[in-house]
């Protein structure tokens, strides 16, 4: 009965809401025709299922459509002006020179205008234009954007979360309930226009994925507690998909987040990130996607968050599917190639596709470990960990802080190096657990090391396949000196390193070559090729470690 007269009120607000959003139509393309007669240029008008925007020449100027839906309300004045004030703190935190200010629409004698004496019709979040071309989607498209954007975004988005307020403890942000909420919101969007947005097969394996989904909320509940306890959950972006990442002025950076619901956008901070991970491989580029995930968690060092990634990636595969459906049944064109369709395809592909195994290297400083590592986690796309990043994170230095002069007997010593493989080793592990490929770029040079890895990888059930890095010493003093001048890697390995190291390293044992793939830097070869290698690789040899 309750439903039944949700629907009936629904029904009857039905006729208000049209002719509501029929007079904001109008009065955004009056302002439309306005501003392209003071300017004396073309005016854009860009639409979304939510809002309109208008592309001045050197402004911009967003409304919030008088809609009301199940994630939002924004069908009354006072309404759109708080969410456009919200709208306004919230993504000055990462483009404050982007957003300026909150402006009003008045009613005139020549139609309605920013500014002036008659009553107020509207508001709008005043904002610079940023140039054409600036969008992640737009530069995906065009083949111009690059793994160095990727990267900066990583770090800009590491910052950002490190300096976010964090929900307090005993809020309902970020625990099981609140997951429970948005997906049921979700799901029961998604099964409202299924027929339309899915193939035939796609609707007989929507249960099993909303099942799916129920098994994960149920296993991750207590990850979820701890990592609220922690301050893991903070009010993020909530809304990281490509056309809202841009370059700007030099910069990779991001605007319009979630403004409208408090639940969606205070989230774990791995939420977050998952949002422009899925959506770069939604949109065919997994390599990206990858290194995006890999140099977050390099800059921030949250692997313990590695268990929910997956279930985030999906959830957010079904917020762009929703969000999808909902713009064509408003007969909004579609402003990607990378439809409901698509995403729904994708969080069912996600929810299928756990593939625990693991890849160690072995070599001396410049063997190429890390070239082939970052090649073979992006072809495949793996979770990557370096013992570089992390032999500096155990004195808190980032991945290209120098730790010269600043730790007493330097980062190289054995006990240090023991810790250094114990971190990587418990990283690979919560990894694996979490049902992704692993690699763990690190020298490996005993065979100690290498046996608590292969130990792991048993206990685990997983294949190990070892990546034997190998290159004659001239090449490898070459390419220390080269590297040491460039200043953009982490490693910090010299010559006296090398000499070193060259000392204490233990060749394979047969048995363990049993299972290596030989990289032999004089003999070069496509990281494609390693990678399916590694992909072909059968389970475990019964090796005798």
């Amino acid at each position: 009965m309750a439903t039944d007269g949700a629907e009936a009120q629904a029904q009857a607000q039905a006729p208000a809401q049209a002719m509501a959003m029929a007079q904001a139509r109008e009065r955004v393309a009056s302002l439309q025709a306005g501003l392209e007669a003071s300017e004396g240029a073309p005016v854009r008008l860009i639409e979304t299922h939510i809002s309109w925007v208008l592309l001045a020449q050197s402004l911009a100027y967003k409304f919030k459509k008088p809609v009301q839906l199940p994630f939002l309300d924004f069908s009354t004045l006072a309404a759109r002006r708080r969410f456009c004030e919200e709208e306004l703190r919230l993504n000055r935190r990462m483009a404050p020179a982007l957003y300026l200010d909150v402006v009003d629409v008045h009613g005139g004698p020549q139609g309605p205008a920013f500014g002036g004496d008659g009553p107020v019709l509207d508001v709008a979040v005043r904002m610079r234009r940023f140039p054409d071309g600036a969008l992640w989607s737009e530069m995906l498209a065009a083949g111009t954007l690059q793994p160095h954007h990727v990267d900066a975004m990583a770090q800009t988005l590491t910052a950002f979360h490190r300096d976010a307020a964090v929900a307090p403890v005993g809020s309902a942000f970020g625990l099981a309930p609140a997951h429970q909420q948005v997906v049921q919101g979700l799901g029961d969007g998604i099964e409202a226009s299924l027929q339309q947005i899915a193939t035939p097969e796609d609707v007989a394996a929507w249960s099993a994925l909303r099942a799916w989904l129920v098994r994960q909320q149920q296993a991750l509940a207590p990850l979820w507690s701890t990592r609220q306890r922690q301050g893991r959950v903070r009010e993020g972006h909530g809304d990281l998909h490509l056309r809202n990442v841009l370059q700007w002025a030099g910069q990779a950076t991001a605007f319009d987040g979630i403004e409208f619901d408090a639940a969606m956008r205070w989230i774990d901070v791995i939420d977050d990130m998952a949002f422009l991970a899925m959506d770069l491989l939604a949109n065919q580029r997994r390599d990206l996607a990858f290194r995006f995930i890999n140099a977050y968690l390099a800059a921030s060092g949250d692997y313990a968050g590695l268990p929910a990634l997956r279930y985030y990636m999906v959830c957010r595969a079904l917020v762009r599917a929703r969000v999808a459906a909902l713009a064509g049944q408003q007969g909004v064109p579609p402003a990607t190639a990378c439809g409901a369709a698509q995403y729904l395809a994708l969080a069912m592909a996600l929810s299928r596709g756990a593939d625990a195994r693991l890849a160690i290297t072995h070599g001396l400083p410049g063997s190429g470990k890390s070239f082939v590592a970052q090649a073979v986690v992006e072809a495949v796309g793996a979770i990557g960990v370096r013992s570089d990043v992390e032999r500096k994170r155990l004195f808190e230095l980032g991945a290209l802080e120098s730790s010269r002069g600043r730790v007493p007997g330097g980062i190289y010593g054995p006990k240090t190096t023991r810790r250094t493989y114990a971190r990587l080793l418990e990283t690979a592990s919560v990894a694996l657990a979490a049902g992704w490929p692993v690699v763990v770029d690190a020298a490996f040079l005993l065979r100690t090391e290498r046996d608590a890895f292969a130990r792991r990888a048993a206990s685990l059930a997983v294949p190990l396949t070892l990546f034997d890095c190998r290159a004659e010493l001239p090449l490898l003093r070459l390419r220390l000196q080269q590297r040491q001048a460039g200043g953009a890697d982490p490693s910090e390995a010299d010559a006296a390193v090398l000499d070193q190291l060259t000392g204490v390293d233990e060749l394979l044992a047969d048995s363990e070559l049993l299972c290596a793939v030989v990289v032999d830097a004089m003999q070069p070869v496509a990281a494609s090729a390693f990678a399916q290698r590694w992909l072909a690789a059968a389970l475990p040899h019964q090796v005798k470690w």
